[in-house]
């Protein structure tokens, strides 16, 4: 298991396969991890591992994950950003593709407004957003599921410290992908494919916003998880999307 250490942050990765660098991130909001993905709406590491040089990792401060470091207090979605933009700098990757699951949507925008020249294309797949009947669902995740098992092991936190984490991920900014305004989606010229969802915490307005609003956008048909058929051309059409904009 490599890992990618700065400072006081140590990133957890895995990478499997040749080609154009795309990295995938599983969904699990703040517990996204590599172990995710044997439970994921498709494993992205096994499906294109034939086609791409596919990266992953454990996300800083994941439970279940080896990934760990300071909580980005003043910048939470710049904090991950750092993490992934510093673990392509060190395999020595520039231009890559980012394939983001559920909170990986807010990740997605984070970076296309970070480093718009390095990322070649970026799928959004399911991913979170703000529900305006239900604003606090991603805030309660953190502070119920997440929190909890975080501060039992991590004496160097407390409390106040995770309420003004979340409050600047999810409070701070409560609209569309939380991680980004909208006018940043409007204007950027990133091909984008979005593959939409409908749960408490990935709202169908979000993706349908995302492919609304960014230029060079394309969308799935929704539902496109069952029958069997109809999620094997979806998950082709990625294929097709990302062999299109990727090339070494």
């Amino acid at each position: 298991m490599p890992y990618y250490e700065t400072g006081d942050v140590r990133i957890r990765y895995e990478e499997s396969g040749i080609g154009f660098p795309l990295l995938v991130t599983p969904g699990g909001g703040l517990n996204s991890r590599v172990s995710n993905w044997p439970s994921a709406v498709f494993n992205a590491m096994e499906v294109f591992r034939d086609d791409f040089r596919c990266i992953t990792m454990d996300q800083r401060n994941a439970n279940g994950g080896e990934s760990t470091g300071p909580l980005a207090l003043d910048d939470p979605w710049g904090g991950f950003a750092d993490d992934q933009l510093g673990l392509m700098d060190h395999l020595g990757i520039g231009k890559f593709a980012y394939m983001g699951y559920c909170i990986g949507g807010c990740f997605a925008g984070k970076l296309i407004e970070r480093a718009p020249e390095r990322i070649a294309a970026a799928v959004f797949c399911q991913t979170v957003g703000h529900r305006p009947e239900d604003p606090d669902v991603m805030y309660r995740s953190g502070r119920d599921v997440w929190a909890p098992e975080l501060l039992a092991r991590r004496p160097d936190l407390d409390q106040g410290m995770i309420t003004r984490y979340l409050d600047g991920l999810y409070r701070a900014q409560p609209d569309f992908l939380y991680s980004v305004p909208r006018a940043l989606i409007r204007d950027c010229q990133t091909p984008i494919l979005v593959l939409p969802d409908e749960t408490p915490s990935h709202p169908h307005q979000s993706s349908v916003d995302v492919a609304s609003l960014a230029p060079n956008a394309e969308i799935t048909v929704f539902p496109w998880t069952s029958p069997p058929e109809l999620k094997a051309r979806t998950i082709e059409k990625v294929r097709r999307f990302l062999q299109k904009h990727c090339t070494v």
